[in-house]
């Protein structure tokens, strides 16, 4: 540890992330492990507005910084002091984030191995109330003057820095500044033992935030590798920042399959809505098929966009395979296209305004409707997946009922059943949609082998 150099560093910006926030100060602190070899400050001019926010809580302001150095003019001297140095921080990855952008951004090429503070006083002084760097000197004991200004910051992290070695007896420290140490790369505000205990399995994952709410929920083939995924990569998007800043915990569910992991992800977000995951939120069928009667006596059909209180015989992703159903049914059963209403008029004679006269007999047409119902609620058939289990002694079920997601879940492998339908007394009950049975049905057609109708689950 000793004869490795470490630049310890602190910034004051005029924002939460690199992307559309700028280095207002930068304090750089040069340090052999023992002693402090050199020391360097500066503002910086970052060539916009210091908002209200930042001013009140650092004491920066536009008029301190209007004849400081833009980057540009020292990210030489900051790269010289930075290069082959390991990066030192309190909450590593944001002053990372931001100077790399900066330097990036002046043409300078720079990686560097991190250490954060944050992270090893949590291994090397376990059990403290917090680990932000005001309450963190407060506990034990370290002088903390001009604090939220980055020569301030700066002193206070070297002193800390200072005693974590000292304290260091299980040289966590030389762990920690490996470049493969995966531990680096997690949010710093995550316990290491969260993410050291995600099996390499297929599963969903739960991201919580300090008050344990869940703020992501997310499906992999490989649990570990999926979660790491997140934490990888130097995107400076405020979403991200703010994403891995929110982490506090992790939580996961084994599931046999990936089928299984997909479905319970989607019915989660549905009824977790979390603030993070916004794909799938997007996943709501904008068509469907209505049927009512009129006050003569006709039963009509209709397509037409659906709105949360409606309740429709179909639903559809687009507007032509609405369309084309409606079409399809008008034409098989013979319904008078005068009672079946299209949302967009189109060309040919059949959608053209017809004069009223000569209308079906009332109960002839209504039978050819309701003929065309059942034909669409027969469709609806419920069926089992029947598939591997988390372990050998266990297989997955999925059930579907009248062309809906019932549940899903696990059995024993020596439970035999009489009928397929005495499935759904193992499973647990989940709200369908529409994008659960395309996921469903998109894989029973696939693997029709294991797909069991009527009376053959017990092979």
């Amino acid at each position: 540890m000793k004869k490795q150099e470490y630049a310890i560093v602190d910034i004051e910006t005029t924002g939460g992330n690199a992307s559309g926030s700028r280095i207002t100060e930068i304090a750089i602190i040069l340090h052999d492990g023992e002693n402090i070899l050199e020391r360097w400050e500066t503002l910086v001019n970052p060539q916009k507005d210091i908002p209200a926010a930042i001013f009140a809580l650092t004491g920066i302001d536009n008029e301190m910084v209007k004849n400081a150095p833009i980057f540009d003019d020292i990210s030489e001297k900051v790269l010289e002091m930075l290069s082959d140095r390991i990066f030192v921080a309190h909450n590593v990855n944001f002053d990372y984030s931001f100077v790399r952008h900066e330097l990036e951004k002046s043409g300078f090429k720079w990686t560097a191995r991190k250490l954060c503070t944050v992270r090893a006083a949590r291994k090397i002084r376990p059990g403290l109330g917090s680990y932000s760097l005001g309450k963190l000197c407060r506990s034990l004991d370290i002088p903390l003057e001009n604090q939220h200004r980055a020569g301030g910051d700066a002193d206070a992290t070297a002193i800390l820095f200072s005693k974590l070695v000292e304290w260091d007896s299980s040289e966590v420290l030389a762990k920690m500044v490996k470049t493969t140490a995966q531990d680096q790369r997690l949010p710093p505000n995550l316990p290491p033992e969260d993410f050291e205990q995600l099996p390499e399995k297929p599963g969903v994952y739960y991201f919580y935030d300090q008050l344990k709410k869940v703020i992501y929920v997310g499906k992999a083939v490989n649990l570990k590798k999926r979660v790491a995924s997140h934490f990888t990569g130097h995107k400076i998007t405020p979403q991200r920042q703010n994403f891995l800043r929110d982490i506090y915990s992790i939580s996961y569910e084994v599931c046999a399959t990936e089928l299984m992991a997909l479905l319970l992800e989607c019915a989660e977000i549905k009824k977790l809505w979390p603030l993070y995951n916004k794909a799938l939120k997007r996943f709501d069928p904008k068509y469907g098929l209505f049927e009512y009667e009129a006050r003569s006596g006709y039963r009509y059909l209709a397509v037409g966009k659906v709105s949360k209180s409606q309740v429709c015989i179909e639903v559809f992703n687009n507007q032509y395979e609405a369309i084309n159903i409606l079409r399809s049914l008008m034409q098989e059963f013979a319904i008078d296209s005068r009672f079946c209403k299209f949302p967009i008029p189109e060309e040919g004679e059949i959608f053209a305004k017809k004069s009223f006269s000569e209308l079906p007999e009332v109960m002839l047409h209504n039978e050819q409707v309701e003929n065309a119902m059942t034909f669409l609620r027969n469709k609806k058939v419920s069926f089992a997946i029947i598939d591997k289990g988390r372990s050998p002694d266990e297989r997955s079920c999925i059930w579907v009922e009248n062309g809906h997601f019932y549940g899903m879940g696990y059995i024993a492998s020596d439970i035999g059943f009489t009928d397929t339908s005495e499935i759904r007394d193992f499973v647990t009950s989940y709200a369908s949609n529409h994008y659960i049975m395309q996921l469903i049905l998109r894989y029973a057609e696939k693997y029709p082998g294991k797909v069991f109708f009527g009376k053959t689950a017990n092979n």
